[in-house]
């Protein structure tokens, strides 16, 4: 019989688990957990380590959850609070596009405090109901379409409310090597990881993965089960069950979902990480540790998987159990984006050695990764360069939009202009990106050259004057994000091995 937490009471009660459907694979025996036991005594502090406050009652949830990784929670939904749904309103996007309701985050907070009171009641009685999301597309770089489901106010705050307890019970559990929709670990973190293993592990292969409309193929059936292994409040995966299935509305038709996680919706990220937790994360961390007898580095964000390799073989095996592992749960790996590509500091030796041309590329969170080497001492370098196809669509929004701008001051083009160019260095300053950034703010200059030669006819301005004009709003091109091996190490504190 398996024991789990009663988290309001701190005792250990004994209900029984509700067993897997039949006929499919039991998530448990799949990822070969251990059942649930019971719960360790719980203390309370008085702020988390990522300076959010939040209740003692989340953080004994996550301490309990840190000591014993087999505990379920049995009593969670009396930590979604009035003081809980007022952190996760201000949590929230302020200028996000309204949903179904119409609601803005400003119209909420006008009469915030009986709003909230009013919403916590409906939580405990049961009488909360979701509403379906409002969905657009909205274009991406390689020119296709993403379907983005726009969350009435009120679902985004009680949604918000479940991930702070989820993360409670999960950041503790989840893996070193994942990084996306972290509290506390960013993109940046992700590529120093991967910079840190391809040049202190011994990588000559790289495996790019992408799992195919990974969003849109999570089964609901396993989301539940992959909760269930720690959560028993059979409350709070109603609230979660309510949001898989109530559906999005387009075009005016209302169309109910039978898998997925709607994409913009504050609650999928955190189950994203979940499903892969099991799906992915566990499966491949103890292939490492018991088939690899070379080298193997792991960096997932999100559904972008990197993975490095010493030997070819073992790429090609791993690759191959990948498949068959993710088709267990519904998951299928893009056939243009899934490459194995020869990479690492003897990749432009051993290709030259086999007349071949220079090692392949591979793309990762934004950035074109490629095999070069160092000016002086002719050194192994990883270099980095914003992908194309992203720089190109952000040129393009820029010069319609200063289009649009056209007879605005060029006071407030420029300030608008600078906000823009922050931005996009604060993600793309990366070590070894300077030819690309300079080339971005070339082509940004001669939009708005072009831009301001166009408001007369009979006006002329040249370059230079042009450079005198607007050079105080192109804020400096210096690398705010450099050295990522010193930076990895000052994150980890050397305390846990590259991933």
């Amino acid at each position: 019989m398996n024991q789990h937490v009663d988290e309001k009471s701190d005792n250990v009660v004994v209900p029984m688990k509700r067993s897997n459907k039949e006929g499919s694979p039991s998530a448990e025996t799949v990822e070969g957990r251990t059942s649930p036991e019971g719960n360790s005594q719980q203390t309370t502090v008085d702020r988390t380590q990522s300076r959010v406050a939040t209740s003692s009652g989340l953080l004994s949830v996550r301490q309990a959850a840190q000591a014993r990784k087999d505990v379920r929670f049995s009593a969670l939904l009396h930590h979604i609070d009035v003081e809980l749904l007022e952190q996760s309103y201000f949590a929230l996007k302020r200028k996000a596009a309204p949903g179904t309701d119409g609601v803005t985050w400003q119209a909420y907070g006008e009469g915030l405090s009986e709003s909230l009171k009013a919403l916590h009641q409906r939580i405990h009685r049961g009488s909360y109901r979701a509403k379906p999301a409002r969905r657009t597309m909205i274009p991406k770089a390689d020119g296709s379409e993403r379907p983005l489901s726009i969350l009435c106010l009120e679902d985004k705050i009680v949604q918000q409310a479940v991930v702070f307890v989820l993360e409670a019970i999960y950041e503790p559990e989840f893996l070193g090597f994942s990084y996306g929709f972290r509290r506390g670990r960013s993109q940046h973190d992700a590529l120093d990881a991967l910079s840190a293993g391809i040049y202190r592990k011994r990588v000559n292969w790289v495996l790019d993965a992408d799992i195919q409309g990974f969003f849109d193929a999570m089964e609901h059936d396993w989301i539940l089960r992959f909760l269930q292994h720690r959560i028993a409040d059979k409350r709070l995966l109603r609230l979660i069950t309510k949001w898989l299935k109530v559906g999005t509305i387009h075009e005016g038709r209302h169309e109910l979902s039978s898998q997925g996680t709607p994409q913009g919706a504050v609650i999928s990220p955190i189950l994203a990480n979940v499903y892969l937790h099991y799906v992915f994360d566990l499966w491949a961390n103890r292939w490492r540790q018991g088939k690899a007898s070379g080298d193997v580095l792991m960096v997932r964000y999100a559904d972008d998987l990197v993975l490095g390799f010493e030997y070819e073989g073992e790429a090609r095996s791993f690759l191959a159990e990948m498949r068959e592992r993710l088709q267990m749960f519904g998951l299928t790996l893009h056939p243009e984006k899934t490459r194995l590509i020869q990479f690492g500091r003897w990749a432009i030796n051993d290709r030259k050695r086999q007349g071949l041309g220079k090692p392949e590329t591979f793309d990762f969170l934004g950035f074109t990764h490629y095999c070069t080497t160092s000016r002086t001492q002719g050194w192994f370098v990883i270099g980095r360069k914003t992908i194309g196809k992203r720089m190109r669509l952000q040129l393009q929004f820029i010069k319609q939009e200063l289009r649009r701008r056209l007879h605005d001051s060029i006071y407030e083009t420029g300030m608008w202009l600078r906000r823009v160019l922050q931005g996009y260095l604060n993600y793309f300053a990366v070590s070894g990106n300077d030819r690309s950034l300079w080339a971005f703010y070339y082509r940004v200059r001669c939009y708005w050259l072009k831009a301001l030669r166009r408001r007369s006819q009979k006006a002329f301005l040249s370059w230079s004057q042009f450079m005198r004009l607007t050079s105080g709003f192109f804020p400096r091109i210096r690398l705010l994000h450099p050295l990522p091996l010193t930076r990895f190490d000052a994150r980890t504190r050397r305390r846990s091995p590259v991933r």
